[in-house]
């Protein structure tokens, strides 16, 4: 059919006039013209097909797959098979004395044809890997690593194959190659392959994903992890700004996870108050009393009063005995008291370790730890928490005769500089008016003698 079409070329345009190489010219850019306009046509029919057509009906029915199919395009990239067929199957009449030209030319379109499948099947893995974010599992089990890593499977064979349909040759050929040269791979790709293997671990330890609060100070990191890829996982810090973390480094190197927290449904508040240890006594009778009206430890002390009073009892001590017996301490009673307001405290939650203890005295007072969890794991609610219990607390301190360990401030060591430096203060050495300092004294004695002399 070709031929006969390339011969009635020829005849028409040597009964208008033009003869010999010319007209073998005109005849060649009218069939060339041709094809393309057909190739054209085929990819328009083809796009017109699957658009007004298959994803019309896809966008009709029920399930969801069909819809993925459609927004990733993966009928879309299968029409530009169509004019690669067109081409192909012409390759002849473009120049049909030589040979090489066509073959050249059903190459290169056998080429594209096989360019066009992998990209479908690329398009086809997105979908599945759509389809599996869907699931409410996908977050357990994050597979975006193994998604680029068939990817990349599916372009090495493309390109194995593009290449030994370009060179006519076997693929055996072109994989005995690669094992020759399988070091120099290695070296290439070695990165990839480290994050292939450590995604594999990452996966199956379900060690991290898509949303957990990690901290690796090694590189910065301390936020949100938004993305985990066959190479490298984003990580969104607090200030905003994104940490790119090898994913190889996540087995290598240790990191924190916050998602234990997250899960537990509390929020771990850990801090100490300074005593200063000066302050800390025995409860005496007006101090108890004073102490029963708060109704938060008015049982405590009624309870704890009882058992010392039994316990000097059977051991006859003598009430007034401060050092042999039992006594309660203010210190103890506020221990009791954060005890008490905490287990009282809505958004405290009661499930979870809950303490009040001593650290070892230091220079700076005895530490007071309260430790508790908070209720809601929300940053800004969860500090909300944390400062009104403490803020409370350091509130409270007095109403038990204790006083909070501060180090002096610029002002207050100014304050003491300068009453030192006091007129009338002995220490600091001003004359006090009316009184004569030393030197004054002395003089005055030299003047009596030398009166007498």
């Amino acid at each position: 059919m070709i031929h006969t079409l390339s011969d009635r070329l020829v005849q028409l345009l040597t009964e208008i006039g033009l003869t010999g190489a010319l007209a073998l010219t005109v005849e060649r850019l009218i069939l060339i013209s041709l094809v393309a306009v057909v190739a054209f046509l085929a990819n328009w029919v083809a796009r017109q097909l699957i658009v007004r057509v298959i994803h019309s009906f896809f966008r009709r029915t029920k399930v969801t797959w069909d819809d993925r199919i459609a927004d990733r395009g993966v009928l879309l990239r299968l029409s530009r098979i169509a004019p690669a067929l067109v081409i192909y199957g012409t390759a002849g009449i473009i120049a049909p004395e030589v040979p090489l030209v066509g073959e050249t030319i059903r190459r290169l379109s056998a080429l594209w044809i096989i360019t066009a499948a992998g990209m479908t099947v690329s398009a086809a893995i997105d979908v599945f890997h759509d389809l599996y974010q869907e699931q409410e599992y996908s977050r357990r089990r994050p597979i975006k690593a193994l998604i680029q890593l068939g990817k990349i499977f599916v372009f090495a064979v493309v390109a194995i194959i593009g290449i030994t349909t370009l060179l006519d040759q076997s693929p055996l050929v072109i994989l005995s190659g690669l094992g020759a040269m399988s070091a120099v791979l290695l070296l290439i790709f070695r990165d990839a392959i480290l994050g292939f293997v450590s995604g594999i671990q990452l996966s199956a330890n379900n060690m991290i994903q898509i949303g957990d609060w990690i901290e690796m100070p090694k590189y910065d990191a301390d936020g949100d992890v938004i993305d985990i890829t066959l190479q490298t996982i984003k990580v969104q810090n607090w200030d905003k700004t994104i940490t790119t973390i090898p994913i190889y480094a996540l087995t290598s190197d240790s990191f924190r996870n916050w998602r234990g927290m997250t899960e537990s449904g509390g929020r771990r508040i850990k801090r100490a108050i300074n005593i200063d240890m000066r302050s800390v006594r025995f409860v005496t009778d007006e101090m108890r009393t004073r102490y029963c009206r708060f109704s938060r430890i008015r049982p405590y002390i009624d309870q704890r009063q009882a058992e010392i009073d039994e316990y000097n009892r059977e051991h006859n001590i003598d009430p007034t005995d401060l050092v042999s017996g039992r006594r309660m301490t203010n210190l103890g009673v506020f221990r009791a008291y954060v005890q008490a307001y905490l287990a009282g405290h809505p958004l405290v939650r009661q499930d979870m370790t809950m303490l009040v203890r001593h650290l070892a005295p230091g220079p700076e007072g005895i530490p007071i730890e309260v430790y508790f969890f908070s209720a809601d794991q929300r940053w800004a609610y969860y500090e909300g928490i944390q400062a009104d219990v403490f803020d409370h607390l350091l509130a409270v301190i007095p109403e038990f005769d204790l006083r909070v360990y501060q180090q002096p401030s610029g002002t207050e060591l100014q304050n003491i500089a300068e009453a030192l430096h006091t007129p009338g203060n002995p220490i600091s050495g001003n004359p006090i008016p009316g009184n004569p300092t030393p030197q004054t004294r002395d003089e005055t004695q030299e003047n009596v003698k030398r009166d007498k002399t």
